[in-house]
């Protein structure tokens, strides 16, 4: 999907919350796998789990809609030469997939408060949201440097809008 003409995709129809529908829809019209089945034992997120590439939520279990939305960040950004493999150590995406998920939020028009919650980031949820309200794009320089955004200091006024306007949802 070419984010210069992005316009908000039908949510999934297999999720009865409109708020997991809505981000679900987004999700898939990138590309990306979202399976729904059950999943057992512990996750790194409460219902929601990154295997083979895609997404695989448990709906009953699924605590944060807002979290698929920082999975499916890492999909994004994730080196496209480790694709498959699951998510990365590696801090610089984690801190890209904290920018690509504000704008997918943005995008979503899904509020802070969801994405950013108290009860996860460790601890640093507020943190997050407040940092994010006042431009302190944690993560953005990485996103301008894979092509898919605009650092807001080096946006032309004749050119594309800056971050959190997105380029590419997907890193290449």
């Amino acid at each position: 999907m070419d984010a210069m003409s992005f316009v908000l995709p039908p949510p999934a129809p297999d999720f009865h919350d409109p708020l997991t529908a809505r981000i679900v829809g987004f999700v898939r019209s990138l590309g990306f796998r979202v399976e729904v089945r059950t999943l057992e034992g512990e996750t790194f997120l409460p219902g929601v789990a990154v295997v083979a590439g895609g997404l695989v939520v448990d709906p009953e279990r699924l605590t944060w809609p807002g979290d698929l939305l920082h999975e499916a960040g890492h999909l994004a950004v994730g080196d496209p030469a480790r694709a498959g493999e699951g998510v990365s150590d590696d801090p610089g995406e984690e801190m890209a997939a904290i920018a690509w998920s504000y704008a997918a939020a943005r995008a979503l028009k899904v509020d802070l408060e969801v994405l950013f919650h108290d009860g996860g980031y460790r601890g640093d949820g507020a943190a997050l949201r407040d940092a994010f309200r006042h431009g302190g794009y944690v993560g953005a320089p990485l996103l301008a440097w894979w092509g898919m955004s605009i650092e807001p200091r080096q946006a032309q006024p004749d050119g594309p809008p800056p971050y959190p306007h997105m380029l590419a949802w997907r890193r290449s």
